[in-house]
């Protein structure tokens, strides 16, 4: 139990929601006080499966009500500014989920209405939160593979997205703002910042408008290389959706992370298995429980943010960087150029 009680809101009802719903209604000393969307139908569902007494379609009205400690922000990424900015002025803590902007301008706005109010700022980045990511960053910090050199993360599958998400076929920027980054602040996560940048994209499925794969090289301010891509039009068997595969090297050893969450650790005197599985949820299943299992020690954290116990991770100000390296991956598929981040800067339409 904690010392410390939490009254929450959350905003957007979608698809996504259900997991934020699911691990905040299962934390000790937490409790969300009303939900909100435009869609009154949506909101009164959500509002009915987990217990929650009242329901808004106008997010200023509830914050003005309710004055809730934290504001988790579960909408599209083209109203995060101007419900962040709203909220920043009601709650100590806002939540915005990924991508949280944009546009680097957006991001830096929402930023500094949160300093201007003296709220906190904390990007719902569950990628880094995944329990295998957790074991690895552990093992890494305890010295198993001495100095990095190398990561590889990959996130390739077939599986059907649209069906829930629609959306996803429609937009001009699809999968690097989608799933590249996870991947580029797993990158920034393990190797730190990066330096320069490559990227090429490729748009597999007829269905889709925008990329639907990416390849990214980035090379860090360490001198470590990593490789992060994605396709969502690979075809294998069994499909391994929607696990991140991953590997790091090091002087000492390396990582590898393969399908069922098989982490294996190798070094000079041979390879041993590492027990990475998530649990399964009482409430989730398979294969979604590694993304559920990451949502509830995400949301662990926040709380523990909204109590001052624990710095944001990432923060806003931290986030940007993932979405700065996201935009530059664009320019650098464009003009078929390695861009060194430090000279880069957003173009404007």
């Amino acid at each position: 139990m904690t010392d410390q009680s939490l009254r929450g809101v959350l905003i957007g009802c979608g698809f996504f929601s259900d997991n934020h719903m699911n691990a905040w209604t299962r934390q000790d000393g937490v409790t969300i006080t009303a939900v909100c969307d435009l869609d009154e139908v949506k909101a009164e569902a959500t509002a009915q499966r987990f217990g929650v007494k009242t329901i808004y379609t106008n997010a200023q009205d509830m914050l003005a009500t309710e004055a809730p400690d934290f504001v988790d922000v579960a909408t599209t990424v083209g109203s995060h500014r101007a419900l962040v900015e709203l909220a920043s002025g009601h709650a100590k803590t806002i939540i915005c989920q990924k991508p949280f902007a944009e546009t680097i301008a957006d991001g830096e706005a929402m930023i500094a209405a949160c300093g201007a109010s003296g709220s906190t700022l904390i990007v719902h980045e569950n990628f880094r939160w995944q329990r295998a990511f957790t074991v690895m960053k552990a093992m890494i910090e305890n010295g198993d593979l001495g100095s990095l050199h190398f990561a590889q993360f990959s996130f390739r599958h077939d599986y059907d997205n649209y069906v829930n998400q629609p959306y996803l076929a429609e937009i001009e920027r699809f999968t690097i703002m989608d799933v590249g980054l996870h991947l580029f602040d797993l990158a920034r996560h393990f190797l730190g910042e990066v330096d320069t940048l490559s990227c090429t994209t490729q748009r597999l499925n007829p269905i889709v408008r925008g990329e639907d794969a990416f390849t990214a090289m980035l090379v860090h301010t360490s001198g470590a290389t990593s490789i992060c891509d994605c396709s969502f039009y690979s075809k294998v068997a069994p499909d391994p959706f929607p696990q991140t595969l991953a590997r790091i090297e090091g002087d000492q050893g390396t990582l590898m992370l393969g399908q069922d969450y098989r982490l294996t650790l190798h070094t000079g005197s041979g390879a041993r298995e590492i027990d990475a599985a998530p649990a399964v949820p009482s409430w989730g299943g398979a294969p979604w429980q590694g993304v559920q299992d990451s949502v509830m020690r995400f949301q662990n954290h926040a709380a523990d943010v909204a109590r001052g116990q624990a710095d944001p991770a990432p923060s806003g100000a931290d986030n940007l960087k993932t979405l700065a390296l996201a935009l530059a991956a664009y320019d650098a598929a464009e003009t078929r150029s390695s861009i060194t981040m430090a000279d880069w800067q957003e173009t404007t339409s």
